[in-house]
């Protein structure tokens, strides 16, 4: 039998991506960070304060920013072809190192935290530099991606020397700064697959959802009651609600529009805008609904506390007002709908601490199930002409 020829570039080098569907490695690589956001929701459950809270979504800020330029440089080459391959397997370590961090990020291990994700930010910084040698706009980006990664990291490290405010202020500068970059150094030269782009990202927020799940079987500390049960039950049926918001049809219509944006700057800033950033905000959201419904399952019949009732009402509202924020961006338009939503939902956390817990996700379930059946009876035939398409390429 004769050997195929490689023909696709030299193995020790990176190979140029070609196809738009997500490979194995980096599902892989996304199962690492799960364990990264879960790690943030028990930063946030060990400590049901206000800083505590931020503390968790500044961690998960960063993490994230690591996970989306993953995303990118993804869409530029090939993980599984030649030397990126490898690297990609020290980015995944290095990655669990950083995740293994989180728990005590502001505390002992904040310079360890600092230092490894250093690491996994230059593995990807070195990939991409791999992937750009005769590609000028690129490397210009990379370079410049490079420069506020090197001041991120920097100011990480220096936050470690600090506590309190000094430290959370830092945290929250290096997250502005590093995030704040693209708009520094231009879009032109990035290179995207539109189609792998909105997927992938697609699957990061079924793996945040998945996180709402495995908090439930937390929560449920190894018993099982009915109101345990009942409580387990309305939060696998609010975190429903909540795939069903994003997949339905809204994942469906934003990769077409990615996929049709002209090339090069527009679709590339649309891509920054509405996943690297928005996307954001819904995980923020999912992963604040987490930390809520970890602590309802185990306290069902309680009132709950001020912070975990605004992380369950307030992180519907957050996942919403992203949902809205990522229809703006990409036809300017306001979901009026959602936002109304939204600011009811924060509206009723001072009610929600006089009530008990499962009564506050029934409320929760039953305003986003209400929404639901107004928008799908809204969308009427157009909604099954956007998912005809979409089932047929499945």
């Amino acid at each position: 039998m004769a050997v195929p020829t490689e023909t696709r570039g030299p193995r020790l080098g990176a190979t140029l991506r070609e196809g738009e569907r997500v490979t194995p490695l980096e599902l892989f690589f996304d199962l690492v960070f799960v364990l990264a956001i879960t790690q943030c929701t028990a930063l946030m459950s060990h400590h049901p304060t206000w800083s505590g809270l931020i503390q968790g979504l500044l961690v998960l800020g960063m993490l994230w920013w690591a996970w989306t330029g993953y995303a990118w440089l993804t869409s530029v080459v090939d993980p599984e072809e030649g030397a990126v391959r490898l690297v990609m397997f020290g980015a995944i370590a290095a990655l669990l190192l950083v995740s293994l961090c989180v728990p005590d990020a502001f505390g002992n291990l904040g310079l360890a935290f600092a230092l490894i994700y250093g690491v996994v930010r230059s593995a990807h910084i070195a990939l991409f530099m791999l992937a750009s040698p005769e590609d000028d706009a690129l490397r210009h980006s990379v370079l410049g991606l490079a420069a506020s990664t090197l001041v991120a990291v920097s100011l990480l490290a220096a936050a470690s020397l600090f506590d309190g405010l000094a430290q959370g202020a830092l945290w929250a500068l290096a997250l502005l700064l590093d995030m704040g970059g693209p708009y520094l150094f231009g879009s032109e030269g990035w290179k995207l697959m539109p189609e792998h782009f909105a997927e992938r990202h697609g699957l990061i927020v079924i793996i945040a959802l998945g996180e709402s799940i495995v908090a439930i079987g937390v929560g449920a500390s190894h018993t099982l009651s009915l109101g345990i049960g009942a409580a387990a039950v309305l939060g696998v049926a609010l975190t429903a609600a909540m795939w069903w918001i994003y997949f339905d049809i809204v994942a469906i219509v934003a990769a077409r529009r990615l996929i049709e944006a002209e090339p090069g700057k527009t679709q590339n800033e649309m891509a920054r805008d509405s996943y690297s950033y928005v996307h954001l905000v819904m995980v923020a959201g999912i992963v604040l609904v987490a930390l809520g419904l970890k602590k309802t399952i185990g306290h069902f019949d309680d009132h709950l506390d001020a912070v975990p009732a605004f992380a369950l009402l307030g992180g519907v509202a957050i996942y919403l007002l992203g949902h809205v924020a990522f229809r703006f961006r990409h036809i300017h338009t306001v979901n009026r709908r959602r936002l109304l939503l939204a600011v009811v939902l924060l509206i009723l956390v001072p009610v929600a601490v006089e009530l008990p817990a499962l009564a506050t996700v029934a409320i929760a379930n039953v305003l986003l199930w209400t929404l639901i059946a107004y928008e799908t009876r809204s969308y009427g035939e157009g909604r099954q002409q956007v998912r005809r398409p979409a089932a047929a390429e499945a």
